[in-house]
């Protein structure tokens, strides 16, 4: 059995390779070690590993993990789906929200941020294949969620995000990444400079395609506790 350590050595020589064949620099890519159901002791573990940003998908895992451990110079990144009546409890505790997908999210964010005198980092979510079984605006719906938030004067839009459909090979992941790649780029906005796509199973081939943030969790931690 390897160890986080030893997982975690490996993901960053994956994301290193993937980086030389790109032509990318690999401190251009941000790693998320996607710790949802994983314990305390797990994450403590991948933080003397060296993982500084992890990620949750459920608000108040998050909310626990985050007023429990004290760990310097690390961040929180809220990866899933997010309701309105939950926004709240995020703000102050997270660095970035990966999956701001209507307009009535970036309003409530902005209002929650506003009371406490924060500015919230977020991406907006793009269900680049239109299944219905996935969070996320639609492509020709995207231009106008991101002049909505940019407006709002306590959200700093930073980028988009994306899930594309399962798929049994990596390769086959491609073509979405490069949609949502050509979407942001299609918008002109130098505030979108992230893209958050690619998870343990094609994060290597997100990053041929731009990703600037791989939600990685099963490579590290192995499979999912609880």
């Amino acid at each position: 059995m390897t160890t986080i350590l030893e997982n975690l050595l490996a993901v960053r020589a994956r994301i290193a390779s993937a980086c030389e064949r790109s032509r990318r620099d690999p401190s251009s890519v941000t790693l998320v070690a996607v710790s949802k159901k994983q314990p305390l002791a797990a994450i403590r573990e991948a933080y003397a590993a060296g993982a500084r940003v992890f990620g949750e998908n459920y608000v108040q895992e998050l909310v626990d993990k985050a007023d429990t451990l004290a760990l310097p110079e690390h961040a929180w990144h809220f990866i899933g789906h997010l309701q309105t009546n939950k926004a709240r409890q995020l703000i102050g505790r997270t660095a970035l929200v990966h999956g701001v997908d209507r307009v009535e999210l970036a309003r409530e964010l902005d209002k929650r941020a506003a009371a406490t005198g924060r500015r919230v980092g977020i991406l907006i979510q793009v269900n680049v294949a239109g299944e219905d079984t996935k969070s996320g605006c639609a492509p020709d719906a995207l231009r106008e969620l991101v002049a909505e938030a940019g407006e709002r004067p306590n959200l700093d839009v930073r980028g988009l995000m994306t899930m594309p459909p399962a798929v049994e090979e990596p390769e086959d992941a491609r073509r979405w990444f490069r949609a949502l790649r050509e979407l942001r780029d299609g918008l002109g906005d130098a505030r979108l400079v992230e893209l958050s796509m690619g998870m343990s199973h094609d994060f290597e081939v997100a990053i041929e395609e731009g990703a600037t943030l791989v939600r990685v969790g099963t490579a590290i931690f192995g499979a999912r506790v609880g």
